[in-house]
């Protein structure tokens, strides 16, 4: 089969011929039939997950994943319900099933986990192999075309969870204001939770690019603040102008770079909360006192669980998420990994196979 792998870092990756991967007995193994593309893909190249860590072996990335099985190990059970043929996803996170964050369903934080394409094989290759515990077969009613599946296992999961966080804590609803802070691959998703989920609450859209602000608001935003060049002040100015407020009570931070969370801070109100989903920078610095004597909160959000997988499916299924998908071959993942580099890419670039 062919694949696209890592040998070291900071380097393109190599498209190369190998064998189709054997599978472990409680595991399917996937005909890949789309990979999304993720800025964490070119983390891993520039070794920000490891630190600059040697590579003991090739490193296949990508960690969303659509696919048909095309084989099922000897010990997956009956009442799984898995056969070969069958269109599903991947769940791309697998903890040991053994910590409490696994008992209670969070895989995603697992201290000793496992990231599909950070180490396990991923799906920049034709074929995957996964512990049959997380797939999930497609629901009926989805549409089944896998370039707009494949993207919903992380860019439509993260901002899911993310606002959810900000739900539960009461931050939003009737008037109420929460501002989606970077939309490239999860912030376009991300302006869609945020009607989903917002309770009627007043949905704007911050971005350094009229271009991704438009998408946001083809995805629902009701206002959009160009941010780029912008002080907090002018931004808050903007926001005035808009809202008639010059704060604001929730913010979704999909970039985590630290000017993105510091703007997120600024902007905040008393009794705020800021959750961030993003990856991009290497800390947070929060305002002390602001965030003390104003009873501010701070979430980290990673990634998804099963549920809240399932959940982001049955919303699809419903017909309530939009998708933006540039279809890219597996040619050209250099190219493209290099121009999600720069902040080029709108929506979500997809690898598609024959």
């Amino acid at each position: 089969m062919r694949a696209a792998r890592m040998h070291e870092y900071n380097a393109p990756l190599r498209l190369e011929e190998i064998e189709v991967p054997d599978i472990g007995r409680d595991d399917v193994l996937i005909k890949v039939a789309a990979t999304g593309m993720c800025r964490s893909d070119c983390q891993l190249i520039e070794g920000y997950f490891t630190q600059g860590a040697p590579l003991t072996d090739p490193i296949t990335p990508g960690h969303e994943v659509a696919g048909r099985i095309a084989a099922v190990g000897a010990d997956v059970p009956r009442t799984a319900g898995l056969s070969e043929g069958d269109l599903v996803v991947v769940n791309p996170n697998w903890g040991d099933g053994t910590c409490r964050q696994c008992r209670e369903g969070n895989e995603q934080i697992c201290g000793n986990g496992q990231m599909a394409g950070f180490g396990p094989p991923g799906g920049f290759a034709e074929y995957m192999p996964v512990p049959y515990r997380h797939v999930i077969a497609v629901p009926d009613g989805l549409d089944p075309k896998p370039e707009t599946l494949a993207p919903l296992t992380d860019a439509g999961l993260t901002p899911y969870r993310g606002m959810k966080k900000l739900q539960q804590a009461g931050k939003l609803g009737a008037g109420r204001t929460v501002v989606v802070n970077g939309i490239g691959g999860l912030g376009s998703y991300g302006v869609q939770y945020a009607r989903l989920l917002g309770g009627g609450a007043t949905v704007v859209a911050f971005a350094r690019s009229d271009e991704k602000l438009s998408l946001a608001k083809e995805n629902g935003a009701h206002h959009t603040v160009n941010t780029r060049g912008k002080s907090a002040e002018e931004v808050q100015d903007a926001l005035e102008d808009l809202t008639g407020r010059r704060d604001v009570d929730a913010v979704l931070d999909c970039a985590g770079a630290e000017e993105s969370l510091a703007l997120g801070a600024e902007v905040l109100a008393r009794e705020g909360a800021l959750t961030s989903v993003g990856l991009m920078g290497q800390q947070v610095v929060l305002p002390l006192l602001p965030f003390t004597n104003g009873e501010k909160s701070y979430f980290g959000s990673f990634w998804g669980n099963y549920d809240d997988l399932a959940e982001v499916l049955a919303l699809a299924t419903e017909g309530l998420i939009k998708h933006t998908i540039t279809p890219v071959s597996l040619d050209d993942v250099n190219d493209n990994l290099d121009a999600l580099a720069r902040g080029d890419i709108v929506g979500r670039a997809v690898i598609t196979f024959d």
